[in-house]
């Protein structure tokens, strides 16, 4: 089997691109030859059309593309590969159900006028846009032969809002890689665990804010909780328009007087990232949604980090924002209402003063971790593509 995998790939930094390498690297180790004939193309019309007309179709039996982080490039890929090669069995992993876009590459106009107006008039502009959007994803939809999403609240979400039949999208949960065991450090000194890219928009400032209640709360804790802030940073989203977010961060944890109970792990090497996850009791992720986003429909996906967990043998303690309330409903973790300071505090209080909690919640998230091993999970994936291939040798 010969697939065309397009996707963002590394060195680029974002979840997407390693969530496709550690696919690609499964797949080729069942034997399926991967090829990336968009690897280093620009994601717009232009580039897109051109690297389209540059390679050849035919000599691949399915393409498969990666969707979601705001990228547009291998949408709009399939969209061109749709109109040109109508047998060609194309697949898609959306990873930001319900939409798959959310924005198109150019606003019509005039509404392309408002793009150079202050705020809110550019969002305004996106939002006039949307129904002329989402037109154009429920048509790229349609054209293909199968959807995936990675939880099943993404599924339903996604096949109502592209107005998709039923069984056309499928539920292949986030893979993860085999990591060895290891038991959980002593109870002695709770150790909480932040792990992602670090940016504008993940709730950090909330688990701050919440890791301050704790210790007004229950002083008595101070000195036997610690959380460690770790993962990838990337300079445009750390040195964006609101400023550097990461001196920001550390103003805030200056102001809320937790210095003492703090440790950074900025940009992460691969090699170390398990290690860094099981020398830790949970994880704590406090995704927000984008109020942005929230006015052209709702993100249903999960967490890169939320894979590392159950693979670490670790659990977690979420919002319930995007599917992570289904991503921990198993006993492998809690969940409070995203945005609620409050509620997140009395978790983490809670975790505290019950650490056997975080032994429980581990073994329950080492069982999941085995269960969704990358060759496992490949596998499942080959064979949907062969299905895709042989309906389309027969016209279905």
């Amino acid at each position: 089997m010969r697939v065309a995998l397009l996707a963002p790939l590394p060195p680029e930094k974002n979840g997407i691109a390693d969530y496709a390498n550690h696919f690609r690297t499964a797949l080729e180790q069942l034997g399926v030859t991967v090829l990336t004939p968009l690897a280093g193309v620009a994601g717009n019309s232009e580039a897109i059309k051109q690297a389209v007309g540059g390679f050849d179709w035919h000599s691949v039996d399915l393409v498969h593309a990666e969707l979601g982080g705001g990228r547009l490039g291998e949408f709009l890929a399939l969209r061109e590969l749709r109109k040109a090669y109508p047998a060609l069995p194309l697949t898609a992993t959306v990873h930001d159900p319900e939409r798959i876009v959310w924005r198109r590459e150019r606003l019509p106009f005039p509404l392309n006028l408002m793009e150079r107006l202050p705020s809110p008039l550019p969002q305004a502009a996106v939002v006039l846009a949307d129904p002329l959007t989402l037109r154009e994803e429920r048509q790229v939809a349609a054209g293909l032969t199968r959807l995936i999403t990675l939880t099943r609240l993404g599924a339903e979400c996604l096949s109502q809002r592209m107005q998709l039949p039923a069984g056309k999208v499928a539920v292949i949960h986030h893979a993860n890689l085999a990591i060895p065991s290891a038991p959980l450090p002593r109870l002695d000194t709770l150790h909480l665990l932040y792990f992602g890219f670090i940016y504008r928009g993940k709730g950090i400032e909330d688990l701050l804010q919440a890791l301050a209640g704790v210790f007004k709360q229950a002083p008595e804790l101070r000195g036997r909780v610690r959380l460690t802030l770790a993962g990838g940073t990337a300079a445009e989203m750390a040195f964006g328009a609101g400023g550097n977010y990461l001196e920001q961060l550390n103003t805030q944890i200056a102001e809320l007087g937790l210095a003492d109970a703090i440790d950074w792990r900025l940009n992460l090497p691969a090699e170390e990232i398990a290690q860094t996850i099981q020398a830790h009791h949970v994880m704590v992720l406090p995704y927000r949604e984008s109020k942005k986003l929230g006015l052209l429909g709702r993100q249903r996906g999960t967490s890169g980090a939320l894979s590392w967990a159950a693979a670490c043998g670790r659990g977690a303690i979420t919002s319930d924002a995007r599917a992570f309330a289904e991503e921990v409903a198993s006993g492998n973790g809690a969940i409070y209402p995203e945005g609620d300071v409050a509620a997140l505090s009395a978790q983490l209080l809670r975790l505290a003063r019950t650490p056997l909690l975080a032994r429980d919640w581990a073994e329950r998230a080492g069982e999941i971790g085995r269960e969704r091993l990358w060759p496992l999970t490949a596998q499942t994936f080959k064979t949907l593509f062969e299905h895709a291939i042989e309906g389309s040798r027969h016209g279905a």
